[in-house]
């Protein structure tokens, strides 16, 4: 069976199931990722990008937006689709001049949860995965001109949710989660980002852990 019927018939599938299905939940949230980007973070530090007296450290934060729809298929049983924003910037200044590095990573995803709950409450276990979109964009000293660099990923999310009835349908969110990503190696007009000491491509692949608050809106 070609891949663009198998697609049609999930799709078709997943369409079927949220008819079926009783109630439907909207979130938005923000928060904060502390994140690993191990190649990343060679490339900044032995490019001496940044100075021996603030080489980045092994984790570092991330701003994370997200927005999600999902809908109870039985008593224990959610599907959810998302979408999340992260957003990572880095600056320094050396004797070269100053030097700009930002990302941006719009993580898709569809999410299957175990649900427990209660009057005025519910707790959510479960994961999910989904194709990731990178955007980087890099100044190197003394040059005025901005390099964008793109690649199409993946990534798997684990996560524990609670939700708490603030008034009506609205009820207070609050996420935590484990998340590895598969970024690749973002290309752009100049090529690849390179870094010359190890002599390799850079890496976009990440570990974070994040924790998020929001609100949801039962219906």
């Amino acid at each position: 069976m070609k891949l663009n019927k198998v697609i049609f018939i999930l799709l078709v599938f997943y369409l079927n199931i949220f008819i079926i299905a009783q109630q439907n939940q909207i979130r938005a949230n923000m928060g904060i990722d502390f994140i690993n980007t191990p190649s990343l973070i060679d490339y900044i530090n032995q490019s001496n990008f940044a100075s021996d007296g603030s080489q980045l450290p092994t984790f570092n934060t991330a701003v994370n937006f997200s927005g999600e729809y999902g809908r109870l298929l039985s008593d224990n049983f959610q599907l959810s689709v998302e979408l999340a924003y992260l957003i990572y910037s880095y600056n320094a200044n050396n004797i070269n001049g100053r030097y700009d590095i930002s990302y941006n990573l719009a993580m898709p995803s569809v999410l299957a949860f175990y649900v427990l709950g209660g009057k005025g409450y519910n707790f959510k276990f479960g994961g999910g995965a989904g194709i990731r979109f990178l955007s980087v964009d890099e100044t190197l000293p003394a040059s005025a001109r901005s390099d964008n660099y793109t690649s199409t990923g993946f990534g798997a999310i684990l996560r524990a949710e609670g939700n708490t009835l603030l008034s009506g349908n609205f009820y207070a969110n609050i996420i935590a989660d484990l998340r590895y990503d598969l970024n690749g190696e973002p290309t752009g007009k100049p090529g690849n980002l390179r870094n010359n000491v190890l002599n390799e491509n850079v890496n976009f692949n990440s570990l974070s852990v994040g924790i998020r608050l929001g609100v949801s809106y039962f219906f």
